[in-house]
């Protein structure tokens, strides 16, 4: 436990992308099975383990503290985990252990302990841990690791620590459970390479690259396909034999969200898509908002109800394995010929194929991005014809030149701290237009962003938070917001939904902040009319 505290410790001080790369491989090269097998999964969200509620905690920390004081102490910190371990008051407890428990046996007392076992046994560990301990145990308990390491990150790192190719590191990490001390030894060259139980595994896709000024200098449109690309979320269909799977982008099987999905792959292989919902309209099958899909993703289950109002499709675009034959080497034109037969024997209704979009130049290209024939498409792809389908982010074989996003000017009216290095900062905003209310104009929120700006623009918004805060409810600040008084920001969103759930009635999709407009009044921003007038649009 204390080597998995001191590499938090590490990480959370570490901005560089190549030290923590190269910390994560100094951990896994000196600690033993099976602890970084866990802190590996740990650290990439993999780790199933018992969840411990934050409001068990927080009655544990009132216990021995006032609660008063523990809210200002929070509200100073702004992170839960580090408030508990700085807070702890152990004076009354039984001596230290003459050792802190191994990563693994903390992981194995958790998904042990009976639901009133775990109580007590988390008060224990709480008092027998230093600081540091602390704030590890109670990430690792609570599930709430926010280190700025990824899963791909991880991977490269376990590349370098036995010079294996990451990309095969990951195809084998799916197929996997912690504390996976297989990987290790094959990667330490201790033994032969994994051998997984599932055939039906997630495979790491191929990413795109945004066009940025300047990369399509110099590369021939005859060079690329062209395809719409779809505002909904990319899967990985496959099946081998009797087992089936649907795969989100990074590796998760969300198969229980999309059991009409499932049924329907009739095809041996895997194929790449987008998951859409909508259905058949003059024989073609009509996507319809993201909004829609949002009300199936993220269940266990889904009912029959929900299938019928929101019936799931997928729009495939790629091949990766045809039957048991690997067609990734092949070129794109041949892979999606490959695709039209294998989808032909998918259920009727469920699968299609992402049409191609005629172009002849750039600049035709960025007409038709800039307004495509459906409200639910992004923007375009491009695939070079030629390109085999490689796992990454590689420059040049596939782009992705999304729509310019919509804009607006807003308020801000509330704000709350930020988790990990912006725990010291407000950095979640909550932003509103002006509407007719009954005592006149007043503020109605419509959405929240947290990035977008820089590290100078946040310390400029927190600054006005802190000097601005009207009133506050738990973790949330209210801002001085009138006509005259108040932070205009210029918010940048890809697309706007009617939403029964918001007071405002509308949803932004993906909402950032993309400028600070010190030079309007807030008087200046927008209305709630014109965002309704987009939708209408």
């Amino acid at each position: 436990m204390k080597a998995f505290s001191a590499l938090l410790d590490r990480l959370v001080l570490t901005p560089g992308r190549n030290a923590k790369k190269q910390l994560l491989a100094d951990y896994f090269r000196a600690v033993p099975d099976p602890d970084r097998g866990y802190a590996l999964a740990a650290i990439a969200g993999t780790l199933d383990v018992a969840d411990v509620k934050p409001k068990m905690l927080r009655e544990l920390v009132m216990e021995r503290m006032d609660e008063e004081l523990f809210r200002y102490s929070y509200d100073y910190v702004g992170d839960l985990a580090e408030t508990i371990a700085l807070v702890w008051d152990n004076e009354r407890d039984p001596p230290p252990r003459e050792a802190e428990p191994a990563l693994g046996a903390v992981i194995h007392s958790l998904n042990t302990a009976g639901r009133t076992a775990v109580r007590a046994l988390v008060r224990d560990m709480l008092d027998s841990l230093d600081a540091s301990g602390r704030y590890a145990f109670i990430k690792l308990a609570t599930g709430s690791l926010r280190m700025g390491v990824s899963a791909k990150l991880a991977m490269q790192a376990l590349s370098e620590l036995g010079n294996k190719d990451a990309t095969e590191i990951e195809a084998l990490w799916h197929g996997l459970t912690p504390p996976y001390e297989s990987l290790f030894a094959w990667i330490e060259g201790r033994a032969e390479k994994p051998e997984l139980k599932s055939p039906a595994i997630f495979h790491p896709v191929m990413l795109a690259n945004p066009v940025q000024d300047g990369d399509l200098d110099g590369l021939s449109p005859s060079d690329y396909a062209a395809e719409w690309k779809w505002d909904g979320i990319r899967i990985q269909l496959t099946r081998r034999g009797d087992l089936r799977r649907i795969f989100s982008r990074s590796g998760e099987d969300i198969s229980g969200s999309f059991p009409d999905i499932l049924d329907a792959i009739t095809f041996e292989g895997t194929v790449d898509g987008e998951l859409l919902v909508g259905g058949l309209a003059d024989k073609d099958l009509q996507a319809r908002s993201f909004s829609d899909l949002q009300q199936r993703l993220n269940r266990k289950s889904v009912s029959a109800k929900t299938i019928e109002e929101f019936p799931a499709f997928v729009r495939a675009y790629d091949l990766l394995f045809r039957g048991e034959e690997d067609v990734r080497a092949l070129a794109f034109l041949e892979r999606r010929e490959a695709l039209k037969a294998v989808l032909s024997q998918g259920a009727p209704g469920k699968f299609d194929l992402s049409p191609l979009v005629s172009f002849s130049s750039w600049d035709e290209l960025d007409r038709l991005r800039q307004a495509p024939p459906d409200p639910v498409i992004e923007g375009v792809m491009l695939k070079k014809l030629d390109s085999p389908y490689q796992a990454g982010r590689l420059k040049g074989p596939w782009f992705k030149w999304k729509r310019d996003p919509h804009t607006i000017d807003a308020v801000l009216i509330y704000a709350q701290r930020g988790h990990g290095k912006r725990s010291s900062f407000y950095s979640d905003f909550t932003f509103g237009v002006w509407t007719e209310g009954e005592g006149g104009d007043q503020l109605v929120p419509v959405g929240k962003a947290y990035f977008g700006f820089t590290d100078e623009e946040l310390k400029v918004l927190d600054r006005f938070v802190r000097n601005n805060t009207v009133d506050r409810f738990g973790p949330v600040r209210v801002l001085k917001a009138n006509k005259q008084e108040g932070f205009v920001v210029e918010v940048a969103f890809e697309g706007l939904n009617r939403s029964n759930r918001h007071k405002s009635g509308v949803a932004m999709r993906f909402p950032r902040i993309a400028r600070l407009r010190t030079d309007k009044l807030p008087a200046d921003a927008d209305r709630l009319e014109t965002l309704k007038a987009m939708i209408e649009a």
